[in-house]
């Protein structure tokens, strides 16, 4: 990969600017109801003449939604995933909606999109709230992550002590392995 092209898909994680939003791609990787709710903002914050296309798995568009509809079921296989992001690039997105809900709909296809189009990429949660996926944005990023991982809540604690305590499961399972098969070794000689 060229120098040019990997900076050019950064170039907007480290600057806070925002692009003129001529045209704008949403993922949808999760329930329907947030696309729903998410479009009406979008015109709201830049207008109707904005172009609003969607990447999608589901076999319809969302009700009322009137521009162009890419289904990742129509893009089978890695020489697919590729005709996609040509199809993709030749649209000219300035920016990228990406849903994160918390569902495990389309996790590879929308982070490898956002990864690959040098668009400006900004994140929708499951209450239809957005924020930019840029530095100045780092803390919201964590909070999300730290969400998504479970390190929040009340569930932290539980999570945080099977994250502590794995190496010495794994430890002890290795052992007792290893402790089994030599067993098994001296007994056949």
């Amino acid at each position: 990969m060229a120098q040019g092209q990997y900076n050019s898909r950064l170039r907007y994680f480290f600057r806070r600017r925002i692009p003129n939003p001529t045209r704008i791609l949403l993922i949808e990787s999760g329930s329907r109801g947030v696309i729903d709710a998410i479009l009406p903002t979008l015109r709201r914050m830049w207008g109707a003449q904005v172009d609003v296309d969607l990447v999608t798995c589901y076999a319809v568009a969302p009700t009322g939604f009137a521009g162009r509809t890419f289904n990742v079921n129509d893009y089978g296989g890695p020489a697919g995933r590729n005709r996609l992001l040509a199809d993709l690039l030749n649209r000219g997105y300035t920016m990228t909606g990406v849903l994160c809900s918390g569902e495990p709909i389309m996790t590879k296809w929308k982070w490898w999109l956002g990864a690959k189009l040098p668009t400006k990429v900004f994140v929708i949660n499951e209450n239809a709230d957005l924020f930019w996926l840029d530095w100045g944005h780092v803390s919201m990023i964590r909070r999300l992550i730290a969400d998504r991982a479970g390190l929040t809540g009340p569930g932290a604690v539980v999570s945080l002590a099977r994250l502590v305590f794995f190496p010495v499961t794994l430890g002890y399972l290795l052992l007792y392995a290893g402790y089994v098969h030599l067993r098994r070794r001296l007994r056949l000689l």
